[in-house]
């Protein structure tokens, strides 16, 4: 259920301690150079420091703070400044980013200053599930403060580049209030008021890549049990190969999301003969064989059923649990 937002509006004459009548925020909330926008960041591992030197180099007030305090140095040596404790970093901003290992550390850091976090919206990257999203947005809430989860899909030295995108979800009007802070990391998407979205899609897009990167290394152990293989040359064929792979995955979405006949089809048998292949290749090279023995004894299952084909559609409804109540 979406929440009311707690949050003051810009110009809504309320006053907040130590600020001025018609701001909703307190005086060091407001920017002052190059018209930017305060904004606080809170983690500065590499992600962290990433955000608040684009941060700066976009001409924002950047305030930061982090347990180990001389990660900030650098950043303060390009013009940030350094929060002595976590509720001045919180009072220095509308508009704080928390770049964390995890949503507990999250809870157990501000918990102590969340009276500071009232009026103001709060934007958590960290890593985390959908129920954790949507509890912290139920904990800010009841400390006035607006919420927003987003998910970084980008890595530390894409940030601000046009490959980087970063994922929102949450109440639509903070989203819109500080979008062009956002649009500073990369590509801004909304998703949706349900805040579990971003980390939903945010795990499922890491999912995807942690399975691209594990048949990476498994096809690469395979193939160099060969003396007379490396690493390099079998990857300058692999990567075309994936390439046209990955070419193929709109037409099989499409066919997960209709209930119409499947574009792609193949028989279970060919498949089951191709993972049972796959097994045993690995083994004879050396290598641990559990995925395509796994794959091999459901492949069998199927056809004990009384299957006979092997669709997209089926095999995502094959993953999920049963009474795991999903849409589709």
């Amino acid at each position: 259920m979406r929440r009311p937002s707690t949050r003051p509006r810009l110009g809504s004459g309320r006053r907040d301690s130590g600020g001025r009548e018609g701001s909703g925020y307190p005086d060091s909330a407001k920017g002052d150079n190059m018209g930017g926008t305060d904004v606080t960041v809170i983690g500065l591992g590499d992600m962290g420091r990433a955000l608040a030197s684009a941060l700066v180099a976009a001409g924002h007030r950047t305030t930061v703070w982090n347990r180990t305090t001389d990660k900030a140095d650098e950043l303060v040596a390009q013009g940030a400044v350094r929060a002595a404790s976590v509720e001045e970093a919180l009072s220095a901003s509308p508009l704080t980013l928390v770049c964390l290992i995890d949503y507990d550390v999250t809870r157990t850091l501000l918990d102590p200053a969340a009276e500071a976090l009232r009026g103001r919206t709060l934007v958590q990257l960290s890593n985390g599930t959908p129920d954790q999203a949507r509890s912290l947005e139920a904990w800010a809430a009841g400390r006035g403060a607006g919420y927003l989860d987003g998910g970084i899909m980008a890595v530390p030295g894409t940030i601000a580049t046009p490959e980087a995108f970063v994922l929102y979800s949450g109440a639509e009007e903070h989203f819109t209030a500080h979008r062009p802070v956002f649009e500073v990391f990369g590509s801004a998407t909304y998703l949706g008021s349900d805040t579990g979205l971003a980390s939903l899609y945010d795990l499922a897009l890491l999912s995807g890549m942690d399975y691209l990167f594990a048949g990476f290394f498994h096809a690469v152990a395979v193939a160099t049990s060969h003396k007379d293989v490396t690493a390099a040359g079998f990857t300058e064929l692999l990567v075309p190969w994936l390439t046209n792979m990955n070419r193929q995955l709109p037409a099989l979405a499409a066919d997960v999301d209709s209930d119409g006949e499947p574009a792609y089809a193949q028989g279970l048998d060919v498949l089951l003969a191709a993972a049972r292949n796959m097994a045993q290749a690995a083994r004879d090279a050396g290598v641990r064989a559990e995925y395509f023995d796994r794959a091999a004894a459901d492949l069998e299952r199927q056809l004990a059923e009384g299957a006979t084909e092997f669709t997209a559609r089926g095999a995502v409804r094959a993953l999920r649990s049963p009474g795991s109540g999903a849409v589709r």
